[in-house]
């Protein structure tokens, strides 16, 4: 069947997929809220926000929802990132009545309350640590603060310690209040449902939520980068990273997809935030130039879909004795390389395969199939979606050329080193 699209009165947007391949429904709530509507002072706020759900409503007290739902034999979780927070379920159908409950309940009823806000920021602060014992967490973080001057994609999503020692349980309220109504949402369903019968039960869920005034719109707009940007972290560990990041345009500009087709010649093809495993890159460019000339131990590239322009990285291991500088050039190289000659018709075909193949895997299941109705509404809409890989057909040998000229540039790039301890003194 047809994807079943429709509004709720107080505004919430219903898709539902119909897919019977298996007695399993997964259901996902998706808010328009995340990095991208944080500043400084709330870094981090969507994210602590999301945990905050799990503290539990008068309904469904701490713990209570994840019990039930595993009783059932089902998963429940839920994700931040730059343009969102989602929480979702996955579960037998007959149980899908158990996962409206609980996410319509937790929209508008969550506690969010001063001791369970204190409990949680040592949970917070505590991710927020381990992450800083990964070098390529303290690389990125550095990399991505350089490439944005203005634009809140430039703090991480667990956002700054200073902010996460600082917030109080009113800012985290206020973020609640703000963005979770239904008119700032999108349920996502895929599975053995009737989609008819389906969104009648989601209606009787969510049709009684309030809906809120429209949050405050994102202003911020990065100006164009004038010059390369460089940065050096020193820190433990005896392996080095490089990370080269390039402005690029948001999800819906027409070059996202061959600046998608153009990782994939480079690196093998981008992953995604679900499913993505199971594509080698042993043939791609910069793994023959890099890793079996002993330069890297891994490369991977990412050409991720976002609300407002993104940034296309690239990430290198060095090889153990090797040096970035070497890494660097050798990428240099493959870039230029790309911008003067055209891809030959076999390379763009295995290219656009892999690009394929990767958003297969990402889109195989029934939760990845209702994850990505509701990611692409939230950037786009779900004909982004639906039209993924036509659009990544249509990409032309010219098309690689002309976006590797227009981006790949040095004035528009900025560059980071992981440099290790036994390089440090």
């Amino acid at each position: 069947m047809a994807l079943l699209r429709t509004t709720l009165d107080n505004g919430l947007v219903v898709l539902i997929q119909e897919m019977h391949t298996a007695p399993v429904a997964s259901l996902w709530v998706w808010y328009r809220v995340g990095t991208r509507n944080e500043h400084q002072g709330i870094s981090g706020v969507s994210h602590w926000v999301e945990h905050m759900l799990f503290k539990g409503t008068d309904r469904w007290p701490a713990g209570a929802a994840d019990k039930a739902v595993a009783r059932e034999g089902g998963t429940f979780n839920a994700m931040t990132w730059y343009d969102f927070t989602t929480y979702y379920e996955t579960l037998p159908v007959d149980k899908l009545p158990l996962a409206l409950e609980i996410e319509s309940d937790r929209m508008r009823n969550a506690h969010i309350d001063d001791a369970d806000v204190a409990s949680e920021r040592t949970v917070i602060i505590s991710e927020r640590q381990g992450e800083e014992n990964s070098p390529l967490f303290l690389l990125s973080e550095e990399v991505a603060a350089a490439a944005y001057r203005v634009h809140p994609y430039g703090h991480e999503t667990i956002g700054h310690l200073c902010d996460l020692e600082s917030m109080t349980a009113a800012d985290l309220r206020r973020h609640y209040d703000t963005y979770y109504r239904p008119n700032n949402a999108i349920v996502a369903l895929a599975g053995d449902v009737a989609a008819v019968e389906a969104q009648r039960a989601i209606e009787r869920a969510f049709g009684g939520a309030e809906s809120g005034p429209q949050p405050p719109p994102v202003t911020a707009v990065e100006p164009p980068q004038r010059g390369e940007r460089r940065v050096v972290v020193r820190g433990a560990g005896e392996t080095d990273y490089v990370d080269i990041a390039y402005h690029i345009p948001q999800a819906t500009h027409a070059d996202f997809h061959p600046l998608t087709v153009l990782n994939a010649v480079l690196t093998g093809g981008s992953g995604f935030l679900v499913g993505g495993a199971g594509i080698t890159n042993h043939t791609s460019r910069l793994y023959l130039a890099l890793v079996e000339e002993e330069h890297a131990v891994e490369i991977s590239g990412g050409v991720a879909p976002t609300v407002d322009p993104g940034l296309y990285r690239l990430t290198a291991t060095v090889w153990p004795d090797g040096q970035p500088e070497t890494v660097e050039r050798v990428i240099e190289a493959e870039l230029q390389r790309l911008q003067e000659d055209l891809i030959s018709d076999e390379e763009l075909a295995k290219a656009q395969r892999q690009a394929r193949a990767q958003f297969a895997y990402a889109s195989d299941s029934i939760s990845n199939q209702a994850f990505w109705l509701g990611f692409s509404s939230i950037f786009a809409d779900h004909s982004w979606f639906a039209t993924y890989l036509d659009m990544l057909a249509a990409v032309s040998a010219e098309d690689v050329r002309r976006v590797a000229q227009t981006y790949l540039t040095v004035a528009n790039r900025t560059t980071g080193f992981y440099i290790g301890h036994r390089r440090s003194g």
